[in-house]
């Protein structure tokens, strides 16, 4: 198994994700990007992102400290399942309740540090209204479609903050 570590000295994430490798006795490679240009440039080729940590886990790309994808990519070098990494509820039942002026897309009540969400830019608060290409009438909507992207897919979303409408880019 192949494992690398593209991180910071000063980020907090990579650290915790250095740490949890360790305390499993998984060898890793660690590339500091903020050293080498040269690391930078394979971590955004590989994983679309400049935020840190990114794992590479044999051909699997995490995008910062997820633990149970992770596991999922030690285990046997299985693709994890992409995630969001939010909380959601619908629209429709949480409009009233916080005035957001949309009755139909996801209401997002909890963004989980380091996700796709998160590095996508997603607030707490915000409605998704789109996801990769697609409508999103409820959350339910989340999970089906999140279901059919792979490891490392670009989707962009559109998003309901503060009376308007804004585009935002996930990788999974």
């Amino acid at each position: 198994m192949n494992v690398t570590v593209y991180s910071t000295p000063t980020c907090p994430y990579c650290h915790q994700a250095k740490q949890y490798l360790n305390s499993r006795q998984v060898p890793f490679t660690d590339r500091n990007v903020a050293a080498d240009s040269g690391a930078a440039e394979e971590m955004v080729r590989r994983s679309g992102q400049r935020g840190v940590p990114v794992l590479v886990i044999d051909d699997t790309v995490i995008v910062g400290f997820d633990r149970p994808r992770i596991d999922a990519a030690l285990a046997g070098g299985q693709k994890a399942k992409p995630r969001l990494g939010a909380a959601v509820a619908d629209a429709a039942k949480m409009a009233p309740k916080y005035g957001l002026g949309i009755y139909e897309g996801a209401y997002v009540g909890r963004v989980n540090p380091g996700s796709t969400a998160e590095r996508g830019g997603i607030e707490a608060g915000d409605v998704i209204i789109t996801l990769a290409g697609q409508t999103v009438k409820n959350a339910d909507d989340i999970s089906t479609i999140v279901e059919t992207l792979a490891t490392g897919a670009r989707a962009p979303a559109a998003i309901w903050r503060d009376g308007r409408q804004l585009q935002l880019n996930l990788v999974f």
